[in-house]
């Protein structure tokens, strides 16, 4: 009996020293982001900010995307044939691309998404642009076979495809009839992009998953969202930390592996540290101060140029940026291939303008309030130096310091008299122009109203020819100064920061960070 027993615990123990000598349990490798505020919802394009975008698109892709050099390139489409008269666009759909659920992607699917954008219920923020409100209307979408879709348009439309792609309007991503709860209202997104949507504790984090089987668009090299796209670590978190420095502190701890958006003023500092990597690439968005043309007060042009004299813009954006970057009084970005020197002209800083102008205007030391927030400090630290200079010129300017939900619902109103505003990149002039432009009768966030210049930029989206658009961006941007609907400062600076054992992170362009292409070591 004794016998027995010890050699059945010889058995367990042996067993015990196989287990022990065999293979390591494979570890899961989390890659965590700090996200400056929390986002807004996961429906894409709804509801939606820069941080929403920016996770949403780990989740959903649309059937074109954009380059990293602001190009348009297929994404879930294989190819696009565009006819003649330029008023339908035929998709051909990549072999093989599967939803999170395991459904294979046909052309159905694209035909159902549409329609569920295009219905009001929805509140997509991109209707405007498709249902006979902007440029032009999809008046129908077609699927000739599982493979192919053909939308079909009302009128030429040479910004259909590069608008189809924009951020803001969720790449108009492609989901399952899953994303949907029984009674249809929003569940969760099951899209195709390389990662799953995991979980989200508001205010705390966003976890995505690694796909398994998802089906890469590229080879090699990530370009922007259409260029290799693998998911190279099983988890992605992203880190809800609105306070500047607590990321930074999070980052030096190493509780965190990448902070997309560091501040200027800590990049020297970062740049030093050994265990510390970074990214900067100059983006397109655009850095702003709002008026409302339509306040009593600053419906008065004078005192609108008056404010513009007032301000030394490169000032500003030297201590804003830490000289990172440099200012721009253009809505065509610094990097745009049409930024040209036409659009170097800008406003003068000249305190003896700005003192006869509002005299012109009759100014007569009313309050005028500059709403901002500080989720972002250069936009914060802007305002702050734009309620400094106004102040001087004899302006009664007043600082109101909003949180962010709170500032975003005001602009979609038209709820303010100035506002310190940051706008995320449009890749095309056209579309950064359309971000700021159009009727406030229809669309209350709009700031520049203006018919005429609205047709000037009309004419720009359906013609192709690269001469007649220069010169239609020049003469738009001349009517900018003259007017002064807003003030342009500046374009931003992406500054990221990461952790040594982060590899293939970069900056970009598109201003968001991505973490398709990233491996973390232990």
């Amino acid at each position: 009996m004794r016998s027995n027993t010890r050699a059945l615990l010889a058995g367990c123990l042996t067993g015990l020293l196989a287990v022990a000598a065999g293979p390591a349990l494979a570890q899961t490798s989390v890659l965590r982001i700090a996200l400056n505020a929390d986002i807004r919802g996961t429906n894409p394009g709804v509801n939606r900010d820069d941080n929403t975008d920016a996770v949403v698109l780990h989740v959903v892709e649309g059937l074109v995307g954009y380059t990293e050099n602001a190009g348009i390139a297929p994404l879930l489409a294989e190819g696009v044939a565009v006819s003649d008269d330029g008023l339908s666009y035929t998709f051909t759909l990549r072999q093989g691309v599967k939803f999170h659920n395991g459904a294979e992607l046909t052309a159905q699917d694209v035909a159902w998404s549409w329609q569920r954008y295009m219905d009001p219920k929805t509140e997509w923020r991109c209707l405007s642009e498709f249902d006979g409100r902007g440029r032009a209307k999809v008046e129908a979408v077609e699927t000739p076979d599982a493979q192919t879709v053909v939308f079909r348009l009302n009128k030429p439309d040479a910004l259909f495809l590069a608008t189809l792609a924009r951020t803001d309007c969720g790449m108009a991503g492609i989901l399952h009839k899953d994303s949907l709860k029984a009674d249809g209202s929003w569940d969760k997104p099951i899209g195709t992009g390389p990662f799953t949507f995991g979980e989200w504790r508001r205010g705390e984090f966003v976890r995505l998953a690694k796909f398994d089987a998802y089906a890469n668009p590229g080879e090699g090299k990530a370009d922007g969202y259409v260029g290799s796209k693998r998911p190279l670590v099983d988890e992605v978190r992203f880190m809800v930390i609105p306070d500047s420095a607590a990321a930074k502190a999070a980052l030096l701890r190493g509780d965190v592996d990448i902070v997309p958006d560091v501040a200027n003023a800590d990049v020297k500092e970062l740049k030093a540290n050994p265990d510390l990597s970074l990214s900067i690439a100059q983006n397109m968005g655009i850095s702003t101060l709002l008026m409302q043309t339509r306040d009593p007060l600053l419906s008065n042009v004078k005192l609108r140029q008056a404010i513009a004299a007032a301000l030394d813009t490169a000032e500003i954006t030297k201590a804003v940026t830490e000289g990172l970057a440099r200012h721009n009084n253009s809505i065509v970005p610094l990097p745009s291939a049409y930024h040209t020197p036409a659009h170097d002209m800008g406003y003068t800083h000249d305190p003896t303008a700005a003192a006869r102008l509002l005299q012109e205007a009759g100014y007569k030391g009313e309050p005028l309030v500059i709403l901002t927030n500080k989720r972002y400090p250069q936009t914060f630290s802007s305002s702050v130096l734009i309620q400094a200079m106004l102040q001087a010129a004899g302006i009664n300017a007043t600082l109101e310091v909003l949180e962010w939900g709170t500032q975003l619902d005001r602009y979609n109103k038209g709820n303010y008299q100035l506002m310190a505003f940051p706008y995320s990149a449009r890749l095309d002039p056209s579309l950064s122009y359309d971000s700021v432009m159009g009727s406030k009768e229809k669309q209350p966030r709009k700031v520049w109203d203006s018919p005429d210049a609205q047709a000037l930029l009309e004419k720009s989206m359906v013609i192709s020819d690269k001469a007649e658009r220069q010169q239609i961006f020049d003469e738009l941007h001349r009517r900018f100064l003259e007017e002064v609907p807003f003030v342009m400062l500046y374009n931003g600076v992406e500054a990221s920061a990461f952790r040594k054992n982060v590899k293939g992170y970069e900056a970009s362009v598109l201003s968001k960070p991505r973490a398709w292409e990233v491996t973390i070591a232990d």
